[in-house]
């Protein structure tokens, strides 16, 4: 089903939305002009720039699969999901764990309209419409009481959010809550806007604020620092495109690089924590 068809009269289509702009730089189809327009800033006026979503797209794949073969973590919440693509969080999880429970959140209605209708065929799946900023209500929404149990471990995905956050509003806050609501053997996911000291990084950082009024790039230490009290697994805090790469994409473990990886591959950071 495509949702883009159908009546969305009810969503404000004349303002640029983060989650279809997400969409469009991947190849999808549900997005509008005004994303469209957003999205050929970055690629037609910084050449290269799209390959930070597809680079960021892969490391969470790779992230999933790793978590579903080779833990016994068969839970995943995933905070700012976006709208639909291949491969995802629910997908990879349950095909290599049947069984695996997915909870989706995020704040755009059409993310919501369109993953429930993606969603209707599977039982162990939940899409709910809810601000990361608001933790408490993710966490007590009857959609993710239905298939999460925070008395189990659980993965929590926060996969291109955090930089969403603005330092006023308390991002090592929204991961120490979750960090808090969960045992120990879980695991966090994240991947961060990483700032390069570079005019990429201050071009892109301009338009993310200048669109959508936040936005803001973090180093390595302050990504990690957001991660306060887990355990940061190896390789660290790392370019997603070195985060653990398949043989055959070009690169291989940090220190032995196949390439030099752009610019803009450099500008999304990847990191997988455990919680003591």
């Amino acid at each position: 089903m495509d949702v883009m068809t159908d009546d969305v009269s009810w969503v404000d289509q004349t303002r640029p939305s983060i989650a279809r702009v997400y969409d469009y730089l991947l190849g999808g189809k549900d997005n509008y002009a005004v994303d469209r327009e957003i999205g050929d800033v970055f690629k037609k006026d910084l050449p290269g720039s799209v390959a930070i979503a597809f680079a960021n797209r892969a490391a969470l794949i790779r992230a999933i699969r790793e978590i579903a073969t080779t833990t016994g973590v068969r839970q995943f919440v995933d905070l700012g999901s976006g709208l639909p693509t291949a491969d995802n969080v629910h997908q990879v999880a349950q095909r290599h764990a049947p069984g695996s429970t997915v909870v989706y959140v995020d704040s755009d209605p059409i993310v919501l309209a369109h993953g429930r209708a993606l969603l209707e065929q599977n039982d162990d799946t939940r899409v709910i419409q809810a601000d990361i900023r608001e933790p408490e209500v993710i966490r007590n929404h009857p959609d993710t009481l239905e298939v999460i149990d925070f008395d189990k471990p659980v993965a929590v995905i926060l996969s291109a959010i955090l930089h969403h956050v603005n330092d006023d509003e308390d991002p090592s806050g929204i991961v120490d809550y979750w960090r808090g609501q969960v045992p120990s053997g879980s695991y966090f996911f994240v991947s961060h806007f990483r700032s390069g000291n570079n005019p990429e990084t201050v071009e892109a950082e301009r338009i993310l604020q200048q669109t959508f009024g936040r936005g803001r790039w973090r180093t390595d230490k302050e990504i990690e620092d957001l991660l306060d009290g887990l355990e940061i697994l190896e390789p660290g805090i790392v370019p997603a495109s070195l985060w653990r790469p398949d043989p055959g994409d070009g690169v291989s473990r940090i220190g032995d690089a196949e390439r030099e990886l752009t610019v803009w591959e450099r500008l999304i950071a990847a990191g997988l924590a455990r919680k003591p």
